[in-house]
């Protein structure tokens, strides 16, 4: 019956339409024998092309809305457009601002009915026609107003006019939802793919572009909503749960010296009851729908990868079910075996907790879990550093190799005194310099004495003890038991790095003002002395799993990041030069932050279930962020500070890397070189002298947010650039762009390769060396395997870590990397577009030479004895990398998962 209605419906509003399109816009007189005369209006067409993505129509939830959308476009109304020209004659003046364009006639989108809507929710063209009034010939289109009168929002991709008069082809780049216009204060404006300094902007435009910026500021107040476009700032002060109890208690980061840290994107939300400081937060069943901006939201497709593989064991519905079912069984691996099968034929499920677990989630969610494998829940794909040789991983120059090449490769740095010494405040902390002697390790130098190795800069550390030690009586008091480690190697002549001798450190017993007890551990191959060397290794990798995952990747490159993401949106147009330079690096990245507070960062969340600092792990990253230095994270000179590398001006980059075989390092080095080329020839188009850039308001805004605001707590760092120079503009681009792309992929997209296989980095540490006499040392030396895995994380904590690691390390099938854009027209200006060809090229020959080198057995850290090629750094210009997954290589443009 309601579906015979609407089909009457339909009908009438067809009829309708075509008698108000019978008498269109012809006017008439009577002539002398009273007979009528038609003379027609010769006005001139332009014809627009409209690419969106219609809110689909099998969304069931929006049925209802869908419906009256279709009402109301056969009624002709559904969506209008309005250009806004630019006299052609005065196209760059600088007169009143008050000269604000006027938008011309309405026209409407046509055919949305009968233009078809694939199912996928994809792309669809429809057809706009303008009436080009006399008055409007000498002008240009520059931007055009688009409102909403469905009841539905929809993606707005672009707009192209064809045979405009003067100029022929405009094309304005859209990328954002429009709402219904009731959700609205303001009209939706969008720009053609000009580019302009402020003071260059055409002058009917130039208000359009300030309250299109004023628009994005929001004004402060209330929850923001879906269809709120606001970019604004707030503290982390919506990890905590209070009024969950003390336990679940989290102290506000940023804002404080005590918990300093950069400014995430603001939700508006209420406070807990139990704390005023603190932001309450969504239930869970609705955590995905946290607020970002809704062009900052994921794609459709984007969001459908990361769902499929989210649902899989991340959604918390499920978490006490397979804690259930652990502990209802040891909550151990016996052996590593019991792991290989995680890879080879999953976990066995028991009838009763598979029943269990089928009544509570959904059927879809079931089927990715259970995959094609009947009822063995959690089988994953086999990690590269395990899929050659099983236990190679084990070996020292593995150990070694992997802080070069593998997933945390940006803490090694050159030993330059010894014994190594801290820079922890002796008054809190007592004496923290290293216990480890030159006779501990002087046996391993292959001749050489301590200080010949140090002045032929042989010797290398990996040291997060200052790190950790102001935590561990903290975190001891958890399940955890871990050391505060100090890792010492040596430079062999092959290229190699050889373990010297493990710091492991506690605070001492009597106080942590007195210092640090210390115990040291040097290679060895067989008996009790072997295992006890593999267990002090598995202590180290711990620390570094730890340090990687809240510093070297969260800490350094999610959340730093962010702050440019929402000043950028907030002072810079999209009509200024930095806006498009920068924009394709910050696509997803304030979505999987807002995620990430929700589910993984938070209390009692994802992490902190999986990593050694438990509840601290956040307060930790705080700490550490005391020391961030802005500029420090341009590449050269981090390795350059870490003592990796020495100036060298014949070098290409004006470096020589004492560590010749780094394969980081050599292939950052290409990259960053890339993009500073780029950023300059980019730069040098729209800012040929330095007063530009000082006299430049949207750059000097947006620079002073990104310091007092953004990264406010570091607001009186001397090191920050000042943004009056040329050199200030490029070398702040770049290291957002390096930081953003390339850094990002080198320490996430490796994790599932080497930590897919928890022994390799272990992320939790659950008892003390074995000490002889104990019952500990006793298994030790009868079951060597089976002491490990009891030290090493559980399998709970295993199952859970395994599978947010495969999560962050997949490529999504839409991932747009380095060297591309998902938007070939962004500009109309050609130099930038040539240039930008010419960093594409530049990539593909570098991705040639790495490809090479992997090739090339005589550099060993490219390869090592798990025979896994060095890929993280490849930029991915080839097709291949569009399908996505655990590729394990490929630079997405920006902190995208």
């Amino acid at each position: 019956m309601m579906l015979q209605k609407f089909k009457d419906l339909l009908c009438i509003c067809k009829h309708k339409k075509q008698k108000r399109i019978g008498s269109n816009n012809n006017s008439s007189i009577d002539n002398d024998d009273g007979k009528m005369m038609v003379i027609k209006n010769k006005k001139m067409k332009i014809k627009g092309s409209v690419i969106l993505m219609k809110k689909n129509v099998l969304d069931f939830s929006d049925f209802h809305a869908s419906l009256l959308d279709r009402v109301q476009e056969l009624l002709g109304h559904g969506v209008s457009f309005q250009l806004i020209t630019i006299p052609s004659s005065s196209s760059k003046s600088s007169s009143s601002l008050e000269n604000k364009g006027k938008p011309g006639k309405a026209a409407y989108l046509e055919e949305w009915v009968t233009t078809a809507t694939p199912l996928a929710a994809g792309e669809s063209m429809f057809k706009v026609t303008f009436d080009w009034d006399d008055d409007e010939t000498q002008g240009i289109p520059g931007a055009f107003i688009v409102k909403n009168f469905h009841h539905s929002q929809f993606y707005m991709k672009s707009l192209t006019l064809e045979d405009v008069p003067v100029v022929g082809r405009i094309h304005f780049v859209c990328n954002s939802w429009v709402y219904p216009t009731h959700r609205y204060k303001y009209d939706r404006v969008f720009f053609a793919n000009q580019t302009y300094l402020p003071h260059n902007t055409p002058e009917p435009l130039r208000k359009y572009r300030e309250d299109e910026l004023i628009n994005l500021r929001g004004d402060g107040t209330g929850e923001l909503k879906e269809w709120d476009r606001v970019y604004d700032y707030a503290f982390y002060n919506d990890l905590g749960d209070p009024d969950k109890g003390p336990k679940y208690a989290r102290p506000v980061l940023g804002g404080s010296t005590e918990y300093p840290y950069p400014r995430r994107g603001k939700t508006g939300r209420a406070p807990t009851k139990t704390d005023p400081s603190t932001e309450s937060r969504l239930p869970l069943i609705i955590s995905l729908d946290i607020y970002v901006p809704r062009d900052e939201r994921f794609g459709h497709l984007k969001m459908s990868d990361f769902l499929a593989y989210a649902l899989k064991s991340l959604v918390q519905v499920l978490v006490p079910e397979i804690k259930a079912l652990c502990d209802s069984t040891p909550n151990e691996f016996d052996t590593f075996q019991d792991i290989f099968n995680l890879y080879e034929g999953g976990i066995q499920l028991p009838t009763g907790p598979l029943n269990k677990i089928k009544d509570a989630i959904p059927f879809e969610m079931l089927k990715e879990l259970l995959r094609t494998d009947g009822e063995n829940l959690l089988k994953l794909p086999l990690p590269q550093v395990i899929k050659e040789d099983k236990f190679a991983w084990r070996t020292d120059e593995e150990f070694g190799r992997e802080m070069l090449a593998g997933v945390n490769p940006v803490d090694i740095r050159l030993l330059q005194e010894f014994p190594p010494t801290s820079k922890l405040d002796p008054k809190l902390y007592g004496n923290q310099t290293s216990s480890i002697t030159r006779g501990h390790i002087e046996k391993y130098l292959n001749g050489l004495t301590v200080d010949e190795a140090i002045s032929k800069n042989k010797l290398f550390i990996l040291n997060h003890h200052d790190t950790l030690m102001p935590y561990l009586n903290r975190i001891n008091t958890t399940s955890t038991k871990m050391y505060a480690s100090r890792t010492l190697l040596l430079l062999k002549d092959d290229g190699t790095l050889k373990p010297l001798a493990i710091e492991l450190s506690l605070p001492h017993p009597q106080g942590e003002q007195h210092g640090a007890v210390s115990k040291i551990f040097t290679p060895a191959e067989d008996g009790v002395e072997g295992s006890i060397w593999q267990l002090a290794k598995a202590y180290a990798a711990v620390n570094d799993s730890g340090v990687h995952q809240l510093i070297s990747h969260w800490l350094n490159t999610h959340a730093a990041i962010e702050p440019f993401v929402i000043a950028t949106n907030r002072q810079l147009s999209v009509l200024h030069p930095i806006h498009k330079l920068l924009h394709p690096h910050f696509r997803d990245t304030m979505n999987i932050n807002a995620l990430a507070r929700q589910i993984l960062i938070n209390a009692g969340g994802v992490l902190e279930n999986t990593v050694f600092p438990a509840k601290f792990s956040m307060e930790m990253s705080s700490a550490v962020y005391k020391n961030w230095v802005f500029t420090d994270h341009a590449l050269p000179k981090d390795l350059m500070k870490r003592g990796i590398a020495v100036p060298d001006t014949n070098s290409p980059h004006g470096l020589r890397l004492l560590i010749e075989d780094y394969p980081y390092a050599v292939d950052g080095l290409e990259i960053w070189s890339a993009i500073e080329k780029w950023v300059h020839d980019y730069c040098t188009y729209y800012y040929p002298n330095d007063g530009l850039i000082q006299g430049d308001t949207e750059l000097q805004s947006w620079w002073w947010e990104i310091r007092n605001v953004g990264h406010g707590d570091k607001k009186n760092e001397p090191w920050w650039p000042k943004m009056q120079t040329f050199s200030d503009l490029t070398q702040s681009c770049t290291i957002i762009i390096w930081v953003a792309s390339a850094l990002h992929a080198a320490v996430n997209f490796g994790q599932y390769q080497y930590a897919g296989f928890l022994p390799n980095r272990p992320t939790i540490s659950r008892r003390f060396m074995p000490e002889p006499g104990t019952p500990e040392y006793a298994e030790l030396e009868r079951n060597p395997d089976l002491a490990f895995l009891k030290t090493i994380t559980s399998q709970f904590q295993t199952l859970l870590g395994i599978s947010l690691i495969e999560i962050l390390s997949r490529h999504s099938s839409d991932e747009v990397y380095l060297g591309q854009r998902d938007t070939p027209e962004w500009t109309s200006d050609k130099a930038p577009l040539e240039a930008f060809k010419q960093f594409g090229d530049k990539l593909v020959e570098i991705e040639n030479r790495i490809i090479e080198m992997n090739q090339n057995k005589m550099w060993r850290n490219r390869y090592g004895p798990v025979k896994v090629p060095y890929t993280l750094l490849y930029p991915s210009t080839s097709d291949y990398s569009r399908v996505g997954g655990l590729t394990g290589r490929g630079i997405p443009n920006s902190v995208s998962l």
